[in-house]
């Protein structure tokens, strides 16, 4: 769960620093995962990055780091269902048979690797 507070610690652990870093780097309609984010830094996992997404995430753009499955963040599905729409981030809408249930993302199309901000 990302906290949404705008209370930030006096000095974030230097793991988190560089979590909250890789964030910042993600463009606009863009998502990594939690596991891309340990891939990218060589360091922790997917566990670890959503601990720190959890304590510190609300200072970046925290919608860009999501779960592998593509799935939205449960609790928070509608205030980045509205940072994916306002960006372009790829979804899969929900289906007939899915009447009422949220998005998805579309991790094909909106998996970012880090290269070229396109």
């Amino acid at each position: 769960m990302v906290r949404m507070s705008a209370e930030e610690p006096e000095e974030l652990p230097a793991y988190a620093e560089r979590v909250l870093e890789v964030a910042e780097l993600i463009p606009p309609g863009r998502v990594m995962t939690y596991g891309d984010v340990a891939e990218w830094l060589d360091e922790g996992g997917p566990r670890q990055v959503g601990r720190v997404m959890a304590l510190y995430g609300g200072a970046v753009p925290w919608w860009r780091v999501v779960r592998a499955d593509g799935a939205l963040l449960p609790g928070h599905e509608l205030r980045a269902l509205g940072h994916y729409r306002a960006e372009g981030t790829p979804l899969r809408e929900a289906g007939r048979a899915a009447e009422g249930h949220l998005p998805k993302l579309d991790m094909r199309r909106a998996r970012w690797d880090g290269g070229t901000h396109t």
